[in-house]
């Protein structure tokens, strides 16, 4: 039975939809995109299926509208590579054009190719033979991946003469391949992939090349980046030359004298014909005919000033805001991230969308509750384009940013950069303190997150993929591909150990919350005093400090951390993931009353694992030696604590000791 806020929303989502569908079909003037539309009209004819009650002849779901995408070698590229700037719009265009114009002295003639979205490989020939093919990478240092190359039927092994050269194209999986790919996929009921070019990536960046075997990659060569042959002297020969030496180009491409054959191009791709192909494109490519006057344009940093990727309109679609956090950068600078609720834009999952700062918000008027268009600006960087004012929930929670934070460090104080929309934290250093907590909250001590190292960990900060403990549970397959050294296997690997960490006993998460004072073993005695973190929530300071083992330090420590309003809305938004383990103290065993200190490297335990087991039998670890210490297990390279226990004559115990003691 539908609720009442559910007949409200049906009521106003027919109403907004019969507003928009007039707009377009009746007034030619639509005020959102056709993807916007289509999911809001998928929302609707969604619930009307949930709620057969609430099925209506006259919505817009039932009537005709309208009123008439480090195993590798590492490869040094001798020629630097380069990426696109991108544009979106003709007046973008017109300024590029007009850019050109101006830097060269003369008017351009342009070349228009395709831009076929797979992944960029460099190709190297000596005599004629293929050495090595590596992928973009930094533009400087790239991913060997000859290997899998070699399993490319159109990649020519020996070109037609034997030529010194290096070579740039674009590898792709066929859109009919990428279908088939995804059919076995489901057959095998393995994970689908979400688009042709994250499937081509990840099939290149395998060790195995029977993996891109079975794939039907296919190759378009584009560019010479080098060659001891006289170099051709415009861009359409120079494709020629590439076809001459053997390699496959994309046929589709054309000379344009005008701005105008620009735009015909740029719409006819963007319509129909971009169908008829057997391969993604996400727009195309214009490149300044000349070779001469290529060399008088040069580059810039990390593009040509020659050429320009004009992309079709990326995908939008509507989702819901269900809460907003801070995100915090390298140089300490805070930028708010909505939580979303997840949805499929351009082929990928997207979570999270960045909110830039408080301006952004205030003129947009974003609200936790809203309903948002969303898009990939770029088909790359998720952001909010507008909120769906008619369809805002009584009591949407306005937001401001805050004075202080947890990010923070310190006294987690948060100033605005004058002069600037920007809000940082005061305290230097919060961007590797955040990191540090999210390293141990991942650790073996606490969560155990196989391949969540402190490397992956700043990777994922600096690409705005994480900012706190939670954000690792919403991280996707998709997301990790378009980083540096994720293939397929590593991505993979990581969002089980991610799932597998989502079960996770009490004092093991209490360990991995970064409690101040709240080690192993404090955390074991709340694990078991305590069988959840709803009873920590409401005992006080004065309880926790009546444990025995607790005291006053830790007691008041522990009480704060739960008082606080930002550490609540942590948990809230762990527990939307986790299920938690109770954890249970032996009533009595071999070491019940005994106080043991683990110190060095042991053979073969762990130092956790040699933890767990005195706990087990009821025994207590300190992290010190002193007069109450039962007996020390000593490994190697022990330190000060062996010598302590020898000073105060306690027993020390090697692990094959220990481990016969446990067994007695």
């Amino acid at each position: 039975m539908a609720s009442e806020k559910i007949k409200a929303r049906v009521d106003t989502l027919r109403e907004l939809l019969a507003h928009h569908a007039h707009q377009y079909y009746t007034l030619d003037a639509p005020e959102i995109s056709d993807n916007a539309y289509d999911s809001l009209h998928k929302e609707l004819r969604e619930l009307e299926e949930k709620y057969p009650e609430l099925a209506d002849k006259n919505s817009v779901t039932s009537r005709i509208v309208g009123e008439a995408l480090p195993f590798l070698k590492k490869v040094q590229h001798t020629i630097p590579q380069w990426s696109f700037n991108d544009a979106f719009s003709e007046e973008e265009i017109r300024a590029f054009d007009e850019r050109v114009r101006k830097f060269a002295g003369k008017p351009a003639s342009y070349d228009l190719e395709l831009k076929i979205d797979g992944l960029k490989v460099v190709f190297t020939y000596k005599k004629g033979l293929l050495i090595t093919a590596a992928t973009r990478g930094d533009g400087v240092v790239g991913e060997d991946v000859t290997h899998n190359i070699l399993t490319i039927a159109s990649v020519p092994k020996k070109l037609s003469r034997p030529v010194d050269i290096i070579t740039e194209g674009e590898v792709y999986l066929t859109r009919s391949g990428f279908l088939k790919l995804n059919e076995n996929q489901e057959k095998r009921g393995e994970q689908l992939f979400a688009n042709p070019r994250n499937a081509a990536a990840g099939s290149l960046r395998q060790l195995d090349p029977k993996i891109a075997l079975e794939r039907p990659l296919e190759v378009f060569m584009y560019d010479v980046a080098e060659t001891e042959e006289d170099y051709p002297s415009t861009q359409t020969e120079e494709l020629e030359y590439l076809a001459e030496l053997g390699f496959a180009v994309n046929r589709e491409h054309c000379h344009a004298d005008s701005l105008k054959e620009i735009f015909d191009y740029w719409h006819k791709w963007k319509g129909s014909a971009r169908e008829k192909v057997d391969y993604q494109i996400d727009g195309i490519v214009l490149k300044v005919e000349s070779r001469e006057m290529q060399q008088t344009l040069g580059y810039t940093g990390k593009a040509p000033r020659f050429a320009i990727a004009y992309k079709f309109p990326p995908e939008q679609v509507q989702t819901i805001v269900e809460d907003i956090t801070l995100q915090v950068g390298r140089t300490g600078k805070l930028t708010p991230v909505a939580h979303l609720r997840p949805v499929s834009v351009a082929g990928s999952t997207v979570a999270r969308a960045t909110l830039h700062n408080e301006d952004f918000i205030k003129e947009k008027d974003v609200r936790i509750g809203d309903t948002v268009i969303l898009q990939k600006a770029g088909d790359v960087i998720p952001e909010i384009v507008s909120v769906i004012r008619e369809l805002r929930v009584e009591g949407a929670k306005c937001w401001s940013f805050p004075t202080h934070s947890s990010l923070c460090g310190g006294d987690g104080a948060i100033e605005r950069i004058e002069g600037e929309a920007a809000h940082r934290c005061k305290v230097a250093g919060s961007f590797e303190q955040q990191a540090r907590r999210i390293i141990h909250f991942a650790g073996k001590s606490a969560l155990d997150i196989t391949g969540c190292g402190r490397e992956t960990i700043k990777t994922l900060m600096e690409h705005d993929l994480i900012s706190d403990f939670s954000d690792l549970f919403e991280l996707t397959k998709n997301e990790l591909l378009t980083l540096e050294g994720f293939e397929e296997t590593k991505a993979d690997n990581l969002i089980k150990a991610i799932e597998a960490s989502k079960r996770v006993s009490l004092d093991r998460l209490l360990i991995g919350l970064s409690i101040p004072h709240v080690g192993e073993e404090t955390a074991f005695l709340l694990a078991t005093h305590f069988s959840t973190l709803v009873q920590l929530q409401k005992i006080t300071e004065e309880s926790f400090s009546k444990i025995d083992g607790i005291g006053p330090i830790i007691g008041k420590a522990v009480s704060e951390w739960f008082a606080d309003k930002n550490n609540l809305v942590l948990l809230a938004r762990l527990l939307k993931y986790l299920t938690i383990k109770k954890v249970v103290a032996p009533e009595k065993g071999k070491l019940t009353g005994q106080t043991v200190v683990i110190t060095g490297t042991l053979p073969t335990l762990s130092r956790d694992e040699a933890e767990t087991m005195v706990r087990a039998a009821g025994g207590k670890v300190a992290s010190s030696v002193s007069s109450k210490t039962s007996f020390v297990v000593a490994g190697i390279d022990p330190g000060s604590k062996f010598a302590k226990a020898e000073q105060l004559g306690i027993s020390i115990l090697d692990e094959g000791e220990f481990l016969k003691k446990m067994e007695a």
